[in-house]
């Protein structure tokens, strides 16, 4: 569903690549770029900023999205965008299977999720659970 859409997007375009952050957007990117039947590479953070590496690479005109599994701020799908147009790409679109941004997450083109959802978040200072108390549990994080 997903490659349907981001082909839709990039219309009358070819997309050439996937590309991806890591961790999170590997799998995903993965199965859009086989569906779409094109290459998948994938970025990864060297010293802070989203770099293309393991031999992986972009030509430049080469058209590309960018696919990702939850965009919260859209800063990694943002980071790769950059990334791909520092060499020469041309990033057609970009694709989340979920958006926590309600739609709000800005990554510089079009982007189309599988589901969009409004997530309310809090600050410490006005957290009602903080307030509370209550201590913050990541899910899935042990205790030390």
């Amino acid at each position: 569903m997903l490659a349907e859409r981001l082909r839709a997007l990039a219309r009358p375009e070819s997309i050439g690549a996937v590309a991806s952050p890591a961790i999170g957007g590997l799998i995903i990117g993965h199965e859009v770029a086989r569906a779409l039947g094109v290459r998948f590479i994938f970025a990864e953070r060297d010293a802070g900023k989203m770099t293309l590496r393991r031999g992986f690479g972009i030509e430049p005109g080469e058209n590309a999205v960018v696919v990702e599994d939850v965009v919260t701020t859209g800063g990694s799908t943002r980071e790769v965008v950059d990334a791909l147009r520092e060499r020469g790409a041309r990033v057609l679109a970009a694709g989340s299977i979920i958006d926590r941004s309600g739609g709000a997450a800005d990554v510089g083109v079009p982007r189309v999720a599988l589901e969009t959802l409004q997530v309310t978040t809090y600050q410490p200072e006005t957290c009602p659970l903080c307030a509370q108390g209550i201590p913050v549990v990541k899910p899935g994080s042990r205790a030390v």
